[in-house]
């Protein structure tokens, strides 16, 4: 079985990936994350989800009344 690609959380929508660089990286590319709450890399598929947006699974639920 694959292991799942890296994901990473960020605080901002705009992110960029080098597949983490050296001879295994890819060259730089520049996203946005959209309403989705992530983007993935189209080279490495890393995954960069917004904290505590609507893909992170890590974020709180709101309270609700």
């Amino acid at each position: 079985m694959a292991d799942a690609p890296e994901m990473m959380v960020v605080t901002t929508r705009n992110v960029s990936c080098n597949g983490g660089g050296g001879a295994l990286g890819h060259p730089k590319v520049y996203y946005t994350i959209g309403d989705e709450g992530f983007v993935d890399c189209g080279y490495c598929d890393r995954r960069f989800v917004l904290k505590d947006g609507p893909a992170d699974i890590n974020a709180e639920a709101p309270a609700s009344s």
